[in-house]
């Protein structure tokens, strides 16, 4: 039987076929260094094992996840404070692995008229450079988003991915939990990955996480995957410009005029320097 996984928990991986089955993996995967994921389409033995695991057109491995077709990235304004480092290093490893992001940001409630003014400039400047931005509040659009894809929740913790989700769908009741005062920041209380069917398309609730790396990444696919940086490469100086030192650099130039935001950059800065 061929299904797809939509649920691990340790090693129990449920799998949907016309019915839910929960199957264990072969050893051979553990010989072969190959892990199940959450979103792989498997098959399994009639004794509930998985056989085989079909190929993967992408994974994340934080949250670790299989086919993705869009990664939603929750950005709390407040309460956890707004990183736009951590929203850069997320958009630049998901353009990496060929999902489309998708970015809702939360918590605008929480901010007076002022604050709000201050990161219209950064909501106004992601949707300029193309991507889908919305605000949490916009929930029959953010509805519409879901239908035959398979969407990823990722993003800090408690900026409010199973809030939003028990939004959107009344029937979940996702556990959530208050900020920790102390730390600024939420408490873990999703513990495992499991797609869940909402609006007709699968979602992931994934364990939040405060950190990230670039895996496997060069310097120059960090740069590539700054998405607005390729509208200048070609008026660089040098085919193979860096955007950091090089005297005649279109990047630079427009960092410089305001037409590229400048704290994309200086994250942009960070993540090469690491």
């Amino acid at each position: 039987m061929i299904g797809k996984i939509i649920k691990q928990i340790s090693n129990d991986y449920t799998v949907k076929t016309d019915t839910i089955h929960i199957c264990k993996a072969r050893g051979k995967f553990r010989d072969m260094k190959i892990t199940p994921l959450v979103g792989d389409n498997v098959k399994i033995s009639d004794d509930n094992y998985i056989l085989e695991i079909m190929p993967r057109k992408n994974e994340l491995r934080r949250p670790p996840i299989a086919n993705i077709d869009e990664a939603i990235i929750i950005t709390s304004l407040k309460k956890p404070d707004f990183s736009s480092n951590l929203l850069d290093k997320l958009l630049t490893i998901i353009e990496f692995n060929n999902i489309k992001p998708v970015i809702i940001f939360t918590k605008q409630d929480l901010l007076d008229e002022t604050e709000l003014q201050k990161f219209k400039q950064y909501i106004d400047y992601y949707k300029k450079i193309g991507y889908e931005v919305y605000m949490n509040d916009e929930l029959t659009k953010i509805k519409k988003i879901f239908k035959n894809k398979i969407s990823v929740f990722t993003g800090q913790s408690g900026a409010g991915k199973s809030t939003l989700l028990n939004k959107l769908d009344k029937t979940l009741n996702l556990k959530t939990n208050e900020i920790s005062q102390a730390l600024n920041r939420g408490k873990h209380t999703t513990r495992h990955t499991e797609l869940l069917e909402i609006e007709g398309g699968l979602v992931a609730d994934t364990p939040g996480f405060s950190a990230i790396d670039f895996n496997d990444m060069t310097k120059d696919d960090i740069k590539d995957n700054f998405i607005e940086f390729s509208n200048y490469r070609s008026e660089c100086e040098f085919r193979n410009c860096t955007h950091t030192h090089e005297k005649k650099c279109k990047v630079k130039e427009k960092v410089e005029d305001g037409t590229i935001l400048k704290s994309r950059y200086e994250n942009y800065i960070k993540f090469i320097s690491r």
